[in-house]
């Protein structure tokens, strides 16, 4: 059983990493990039800068990133400190310390030399990865307190296993291209959901086409989830497990949820005020998203058949 002071520095840690992601998301979505100029750790050369909503929602994240890092740093310490004989804790916690080194140095990088969208976008993908650790160590810490059984115990075909990492790898990429639209702000380039400038196929150049791809690949990871449910069924009915299963109904439902955030962000272009939300929204859905299907990933690994 692990101590209640651990496992709340599990859930600060993610929640914490969580808030970080919806910072600069929120950053980004209202073009606050460039709040402090050119500056960093300070903004515009001070600590506490002068009082405009760019630096303010600028400096904000820098903040939060700072005392959720800090937190990030005594989860590792304390998970290595005293549960180093548990592998998993340990790459959770210190994959969450890397990716949170690695997204705060991308982050600094992009103030002192603006970079490329196509970078930018990494960046969110970076931090992704941060959430992803810290999640997975939160459910780490849930199945160890339920003494769930070996590994050996719950064994799954090598086809799932080959397929979950196939989807993890492919979700990446349509979040990436998500967040590539994002920085490049041609979000309106394709208008109407489900149609797109009233087209079931518009012309496939520049940005129009960028958004169609990206909503055809949304479409396409739909497809291959609920592919991958009826093979964890089955693998469920078989062994009589059918905890198996909940993991890839989650994520099936929260990529219907995705899905249709990006229509409301299609329906809400037009007012600042809910578009911010919708994209926040869109943001959340992402992530948790990815989050699940990166435990789907990793279960399936160490339950695989041999």
């Amino acid at each position: 059983m692990l101590s209640f002071r651990y496992r709340l520095l599990a859930w600060s840690s993610f929640v914490g990493m969580f808030l970080v992601l919806l910072a600069g998301a929120l950053v980004t979505k209202t073009g606050s990039g460039r709040g402090c100029g050119d500056d960093w750790p300070l903004c515009n050369g001070k600590f506490v800068p002068a009082y405009t909503l760019e630096s303010l929602i600028e400096y904000s994240h820098r903040f939060v990133t700072g005392i959720v890092g800090i937190l990030v740093v005594v989860t590792f310490w304390h998970t290595w400190r005293y549960l180093r004989h548990h592998r998993e804790a340990v790459a959770y916690a210190g994959g969450t310390l890397l990716f949170t080194i690695v997204q705060a140095l991308m982050g600094a990088a992009a103030v002192k030399w603006p970079q490329q969208p196509a970078v930018m976008a990494l960046h969110f993908g970076i931090s992704l990865l941060a959430v992803a650790s810290s999640m997975l160590l939160v459910a780490w810490c849930y199945r160890v307190d339920q003494k769930q059984e070996p590994a050996s115990s719950r064994q799954l075909p090598k086809l799932i296993c080959i397929a979950a990492w196939g989807i993890w790898i492919y979700c990446y990429g349509v979040v990436y291209l998500g967040a590539y639209i994002r920085h490049t702000g041609t979000e309106g380039a394709c208008m109407g959901w489900p149609l797109c400038n009233g087209q079931l196929i518009p012309y496939l150049s520049g940005a129009s086409g960028i958004v169609f791809a990206h909503r055809v690949a949304a479409a396409v990871l739909l497809l291959l989830l609920a592919g991958l449910h009826i093979l964890v069924r089955r693998a469920a009915i078989k062994n009589r497990r059918s905890d198996w299963k909940y993991g890839t109904v989650i994520a099936l439902a929260l990529t219907i949820a995705q899905i249709m955030s990006g229509g409301l962000l299609t329906a809400t272009i037009a007012d600042e005020n809910a578009y911010l939300f919708a994209s926040l929204l869109h943001n959340v859905l992402a992530t948790l998203l990815f989050g699940v299907l990166t435990d789907i990933a990793i279960r399936s690994w160490k339950h695989r058949i041999h």
